[in-house]
């Protein structure tokens, strides 16, 4: 019995529903990517029950000169990364391109040591001509997802899902013109945070999501 209405006991058992509902569709070739830390819980199940590979999302934003915290642009990990810009940012703050090119090479330096950290280096599964299923353990403001979908749409998909266990409705509704199929189990009226969904939402640790990535490797 859940002890809250609409959500869920931990990643585990959310990404098992979310799997569930998934396997109603038969995918062309999918590919499972989830948005560590607490994205790999839930992938992991899904990518088990849909007997599809795992690899992670690494997505890093790029803060403005002297207001880090202001994204004008992110860099997302891949087999073919990519970088992603807000023009009218750039513009309105007067940001060079030299600045973008040296904050994107120390963004894809991070990327690197935190994919050495949880795959020992192993490269990236390419996603061309796939179906890439972009999880994560909720969805608060939707930006990360996003770029996230986007990245992965030019990198090559031949089709995106964004798969999430809960998330507000008004997000959901944008992000659908972001993906070719958006699955959120669901969508509370007046949404908190995502960890108030869940009964267990104790932090996915680095060693957690090393394990599940390498037992993933076993499916």
């Amino acid at each position: 019995m859940l002890a809250i209405e609409g959500g869920f006991l931990d990643r585990r058992e959310a990404g098992r529903r979310l799997a569930n509902e998934l396997a109603k569709t038969k995918w062309a070739d999918p590919i499972v990517l989830a948005l560590p830390r607490g994205g790999v819980p839930v992938a992991f199940e899904i990518a088990k029950a849909l007997h599809a590979p795992l690899d992670i999302l690494l997505v890093r934003k790029i803060g403005a000169p002297e207001h880090p915290e202001f994204g004008v642009g992110a860099v997302v990990d891949g087999n073919d990364p990519q970088l992603l810009l807000n023009d009218d940012a750039l513009r309105m703050l007067g940001i060079s391109s030299d600045y973008i090119e040296k904050e994107e090479t120390r963004q894809l330096h991070e990327i690197e040591r935190r994919r050495e950290r949880y795959l020992g280096g192993r490269a990236a599964i390419p996603v061309e001509h796939r179906t890439a299923i972009v999880v994560d353990d909720g969805i608060a403001t939707g930006s990360t997802a996003a770029v996230a979908l986007k990245a992965v749409q030019k990198s090559g998909a031949a089709r995106t899902v964004l798969a999430v266990p809960v998330a507000p409705l008004e997000v959901i509704q944008t992000l659908r013109a972001e993906a070719d199929e958006v699955v959120c189990l669901s969508t509370p009226a007046q949404f908190q945070t995502v960890g108030s969904y869940y009964v267990d939402f104790e932090q996915t640790s680095d060693e957690e999501v090393v394990e599940l990535l390498h037992a993933a490797e076993e499916i």
